[in-house]
């Protein structure tokens, strides 16, 4: 009898033993890297934030992501690299930093072929489909696309004409920005957003153009002085993930993502038209003026964008041609 006991005892603390073991692998957490270039107090960033921690509240802790702003993880123009080579497992990247590998990254960066929130979204929906196949023949899942604010010329004087831009020293952070400037005669450098307050302090660029929230993130009326509405494009910032790792996901964690990323770029759009505003109060508040530009600095930036489209439709081709005539629809 007492032989009995022994045996159901020694079983019984097999079994347990067991199932303590096989415990931490039924609850396992997954831990993801999410980089980006952008500061912490940005409204992307805290969008991104609050992707995460819907993610996180969704799957109960089961999928944690940690937020890397300002470049502190990969620089800007690394995070595609690093998603695609599984080093990040998702990141936060804008699209037209990507131009140079394919075309079809840059169109929201056409001047002026979308000029506006309604107009942009269009585009949105007419390009989507298109990167999404791009993509995943990458090994990436793209999740959502947020745009900025209507990019903007920043300046230490009033342009009133492509003329006036010549011999500026201007920031170029993708081709678009930098075939502006070789248009105009301005001398285009390469600057990331996390390195432009010290490339603006320093005297290295005089001249950029962004969005007003980007003014905002590098107080920029600290080395510039006037801000010309052109409304010129709104570029997007895409959130995409390792397919992979999106993979290895059990369903209920992935529809979890999907759903977080859905609601983030509802959020996001709504926050930065609210934000186009906020944006040029808070330049007008910090002394710096924000110009309505003349109709000839107009007219000299749609003829710099309808050349530039022409020449982007070359690049782009079958895709590209889909992309604008599901947008012209």
């Amino acid at each position: 009898m007492q032989r009995k006991g022994m045996l159901k005892s020694a079983l019984l603390g097999g079994l347990m033993a067991s199932a303590f073991a096989l415990a931490p692998l039924a609850h396992a957490q997954v831990k993801w890297d999410l980089p980006t270039g952008y500061p912490s107090n940005n409204p992307h960033t805290i969008n991104l934030d609050q992707f995460a921690k819907d993610v996180g509240t969704a799957t109960q802790g089961k999928l944690v992501i940690t937020l890397h702003p300002n470049g502190s993880l990969f620089k800007a123009n690394e995070i595609k690299r690093a998603v695609q080579s599984d080093q990040a497992q998702m990141g936060e990247v804008l699209m037209s930093l990507l131009e140079n590998e394919n075309a079809l990254f840059g169109v929201d960066a056409v001047p002026f072929l979308a000029t506006g929130f309604d107009a942009s979204q269009k585009l949105w929906q007419a390009q989507r489909p298109v990167l999404e196949r791009l993509l995943d023949r990458q090994g990436i899942k793209l999740l959502y696309a947020v745009a900025w604010p209507p990019q903007g010329i920043y300046a230490k004087k009033e342009l009133k004409s492509g003329a006036d831009m010549k011999g500026l020293k201007w920031r170029a952070y993708n081709p678009a920005t930098t075939k502006i400037a070789q248009a105009v005669g301005a001398q285009p450098m390469t600057i990331q957003a996390a390195e432009l307050s010290q490339a603006l302090s320093t005297g290295v660029v005089d001249s950029f153009m962004s969005s007003g929230a980007t003014g905002v993130d590098s107080k920029v009326w600290e080395s510039l002085t006037h801000f010309h509405t052109v409304d010129a494009w709104l570029p997007k910032n895409m959130l995409i993930v390792n397919k992979r790792e999106f993979e290895k996901l059990d369903k209920a964690t992935q529809d979890a993502v999907v759903k977080a990323a859905k609601d983030a770029e509802t959020r996001g759009w709504q926050r930065m038209r609210e934000y186009t505003q906020q944006s040029l109060d808070t330049l007008a508040k910090n002394k710096m003026t924000v110009v309505k530009p003349s109709a000839q600095l107009q007219a000299d930036m749609k003829k710099v964008g309808d050349e530039l489209l022409a020449e982007w439709e070359k690049k782009a081709g079958a895709d590209g041609k889909e992309i604008i005539a599901a947008y012209r629809k």
